[in-house]
């Protein structure tokens, strides 16, 4: 049945009361300072390692995981864990080369660093984009899969389930920043053991299904029943090359989507901005360590659900009200069959990972809204508490704003794939300005101007090739993969800016560009020893899954 049990309520009422009283006794143990801006956006000082590592993590796994990815593992298979894998890769060069860039210059915000290595124009053009993704697309997307997934588990309206996060998160979000990081401790912790909870209930089920010998066995089952789940690398062809074009995945545009939203995304990078050095390259080897996990925890479980329906299971839960299978039905099919209490530990987890994410985007909103809009337009003598006040309002209204838009995504099949799609439309020309600006002195403001005028003409151009072929020309041309256009729009954009760039006599002589020093990219010996096992483990997991 799709409710809760009085187990359930209990093991999730625990869960809400240890955060919601944690998250208070943060608050009101740093009150004295809470209202100051560094403090409430950056938690500065603050974060040890591990609260930084967990707060990457809680903060990047949500529902778009634990419901899309999974749903993406129905349809696509292991292949979409490349988004979890490559991650891990990106996050230890992120760790070498950008952070010690942006802790040396003092930068808070994205958008402050654009100000101070090229101007005020490019800046708030990429403030804007930035708000309008985080709030149009990210809040949404990520109010939307966590209400279906709670409405399918409990039993309880979409709006109800809908509108619960929401306030869930304001809680959580209103704190600031030291808050968001050590609740996100508690997050990640009931994220992982719920999520190891249903990847279990699920490896059960196929081995019970296949007379198997327990959830060891389950694994090899699953590769046999499914053997076109298990390629990581797709072939021109491939019903799901558009999702996963063959080598972009290792050496073309998964690159650029990786490095912009983990190297250059305020949402991210911010949990790394109020701390030194070491303590930030800690907390991101450790979240790399466990992006190699996750799969295991929302993708598994998907490729599981498929096998089990293509066996005759689950053939009215994976339906949608049309009569269509529906992907993104899938984990929470499978969270309904866990026994009383642990169904209740996994409802927690996604709540977990749901809240976390919505608290994130939301202080990210509040930082980049507060500091780099409305501190620099509308009151530049604006105080601390009125800064702050400001940034708890952008909060509220971008809850609102969210909460109008998300019934409407209720007609997508797989969000994963919507989320990263349109996500990647600003992504070449951010990752553009930033790769130049941190490590190419010479780049002009005028280049990035270009670049940032330019991206997203250039993204729906190359979006809509197939279409103006055909009406202008009548021909047929195939749409491009978006992780292909990412890569090629990346590149034009880095070409016009070094072209504009190279034009102008006054670049060789750039006053705005960053002193690199060779010092900064030295990392200790044990963040080289687990630079060598998660690459170790990367190359083992492609070589066996090729």
């Amino acid at each position: 049945m799709n409710q809760l049990q009085t187990a359930d309520y209990l093991v999730f009422f625990v869960y809400f009361i240890v955060v919601i009283s944690y998250g208070i006794w943060v608050f009101k143990k740093k009150q004295g300072t809470s209202s100051k801006t560094k403090d409430f956006f950056l938690a500065e000082g603050s974060l040890t390692w591990w609260a930084i590592g967990a707060s990457l993590i809680a903060s990047n796994i949500s529902a778009e995981h634990f419901i899309g990815m999974s749903g993406s593992g129905f349809a696509i298979g292991l292949a979409i864990s490349s988004y979890e894998w490559m991650s891990a890769a990106t996050l230890i060069l992120v760790a070498i080369f950008f952070i010690p860039v942006y802790l040396k210059n003092k930068i808070y915000t994205m958008p402050q660093f654009l100000s101070t290595r090229y101007n005020d124009t490019v800046a708030t053009i990429m403030a804007v984009f930035w708000l309008l993704l985080y709030v149009f697309v990210n809040l949404t997307s990520i109010l939307y899969l966590g209400a279906l997934a709670v409405e399918t588990i409990s039993g309880i309206p979409f709006y109800y389930c809908m509108f619960g996060l929401a306030v869930f998160a304001v809680f959580i979000t209103l704190g600031g920043m030291k808050v968001i990081g050590y609740t996100d401790v508690i997050q990640v912790v009931v994220l992982v053991l719920g999520g190891l909870a249903t990847t279990y209930l699920a490896l059960n089920l196929v081995s019970e299904k296949f007379n198997g010998n327990g959830v060891v066995d389950a694994l090899g089952i699953l590769h046999k029943q499914a053997d076109s789940h298990f390629h990581m690398i797709f072939s021109k062809g491939d019903p799901h090359y558009y999702e996963l074009p063959g080598l972009s995945i290792l050496i073309g545009g998964m690159w650029i989507n990786n490095f912009n939203y983990w190297g250059c995304n305020q949402y991210i990078i911010q949990r790394t901005l109020g701390a030194d050095l070491n303590t930030a390259r800690g907390g991101i080897i450790f979240a790399a360590f466990m992006k190699l996990l996750m799969p295991l925890i929302v993708v598994i479980p998907g490729i599981a659900a498929y096998v089990l329906f293509q066996n005759g299971e689950f053939q009215q839960e994976m339906l949608d009200v049309s009569g269509q299978v529906k992907p993104d039905h899938a984990y929470p099919t499978l969270m309904n069959l866990l026994p009383n209490g642990m169904k209740g530990l996994a409802f927690a987890a996604l709540t977990a990972a749901i809240v976390a994410s919505l608290a994130g985007k939301c202080n990210s909103i509040a930082t980049i809204f507060s500091l780099d809009i409305y501190k620099k337009f509308y009151n530049k003598d604006a105080s601390e508490d009125r800064t702050v006040k400001v940034g708890r309002l952008a909060v509220l209204v971008s809850f609102l704003i969210a909460l109008c838009i998300t019934p409407q995504l209720r007609r997508l099949e797989q969000a994963y794939q919507f989320i990263q799609e349109y996500s990647n439309y600003i992504t070449p020309g951010a990752f553009a300005l930033f790769f130049l600006g941190l490590f190419w002195k010479r780049t002009t403001s005028k280049a990035a101007i270009v670049a940032a005028f330019l991206a997203l003409p250039l993204s729906v151009a190359f979006k809509s090739i197939p279409a103006l072929a055909e009406m202008l020309l009548g021909l047929t041309v195939e749409p491009m993969p978006f992780l292909d256009r990412t890569l090629w729009v990346f590149l034009l954009l880095v070409g016009l800016m070094i072209l504009v760039t190279l034009t102008d006599p006054t670049s060789k002589n750039n006053p705005q560009g960053l002193e690199i020093e060779s010092e900064m990219f030295r990392v200790s010996q044990s963040f080289v020893v687990s630079s060598i096992l998660i690459s170790g483990i990367l190359v083992a997991l492609y070589t066996a899954f090729w």
